[in-house]
């Protein structure tokens, strides 16, 4: 009885999903136009990089709040090292910003056995700090061209560089989750840590893992963002960890852990996106845009609550 209410649950993602692009084209033909399925392609972009780090921790069981903070940091540390040190190795910065930042939190959470959302909490405050106080609290503009123009603006195969980013990132993430050991362990410890622990799981080093694997979601989060909007922002995308939160547990993804896959990571990022588009498209309010998105959040935890009965 429980797979089916499963794979109803499923189904109904992809048909809400035909329903809201059917229902847009109506209202606005510039719904389906090329152009808006471009822009559409890259909004998701950042959002879905950040949701698969989510995603990790989550189905470890935990949660990391401070994914946007941490974003905000990595891409600051990196714009300012460029100009010094090249294109190549700031980019590198960004992703060992973003690592460092996660396994920090990771450790702390293995070893003295704390509340993730309490250590990502001040993870949250301490980055948010950092990178304010890199940047004097103001927006860096002084981003290398070359770096804007390859991965905010190029394209590969009729598709933008920071697409084929998430879509690699997403095919990665999928084969670890569903062919490694490393995979199996996060599973495993979301399903019972106890259990796995009796299994000769190393539950403090996978633990630090999963979170090192946030933190380089959110660097690589940092090097798409920084590169689109042409800026590093002190405070950028901050409603971005909680749309991934919504988008992981809309998409299927158990919020107790121990389940849960990419595909439907995928799915949950689509349903946003497309709000999101539809609400731009048609002039809604930003505001109104907020209500929206605190609404989904609200409805994929009763979703959640159903999938678990």
């Amino acid at each position: 009885m429980k797979t089916t209410k499963l794979n109803l649950a499923d189904g109904i993602l992809p048909a809400l999903i035909v329903l809201i692009a059917l229902v847009a084209g109506a209202i606005e033909p510039r719904f389906l136009s090329v152009d808006n399925f471009m822009n559409l392609a890259r909004q998701l972009v950042p959002l879905l990089i950040i949701s698969i780090g989510q995603a990790f921790t989550i189905m470890r069981g935990g949660l990391d709040l401070s994914m946007s903070s941490v974003l905000s940091l990595a891409g600051v540390a990196g714009v300012i090292l460029m100009p010094d040190i090249g294109i190549v190795a700031g980019v590198s910065a960004m992703l060992l910003v973003g690592a460092i930042a996660g396994l920090t939190s990771g450790a702390i959470i293995a070893w003295f056995r704390t509340s993730p959302l309490v250590v990502t909490l001040g993870m949250l405050s301490v980055t948010q700090a950092l990178a304010l106080m890199l940047s004097n609290g103001v927006p860096i503009y002084d981003v290398p061209p070359p770096y804007v123009d390859s991965i905010g603006f190029g394209t590969f195969v009729g598709l933008p560089i920071m697409v084929w980013i998430a879509l690699i990132l997403a095919i990665v993430a999928a084969l670890v989750l569903r062919h490694t050991i490393f995979g199996r362990y996060v599973y495993a410890l979301g399903s019972s840590e106890s259990a796995a622990a009796k299994s000769g799981v190393n539950v403090r080093l996978y633990t630090i893992l999963v979170y090192g694997v946030s933190g380089l979601c959110a660097g690589i989060g940092a090097i798409v963002l920084t590169a689109w909007v042409s800026s590093a922002q002190p405070i950028a995308a901050p409603s971005l960890t909680l749309q991934s939160i919504a988008a992981v547990v809309l998409g299927g993804v158990a919020l107790t852990g121990g389940r849960g896959t990419i595909w439907q990571v995928f799915l949950g990022v689509l349903v946003l996106s497309l709000l999101s588009n539809v609400m731009n498209i048609t002039g809604v309010s930003a505001y109104f845009q907020t209500l929206i998105v605190g609404i989904v959040i609200i409805i994929a935890v009763i979703l959640d609550r159903f999938r678990r009965t």
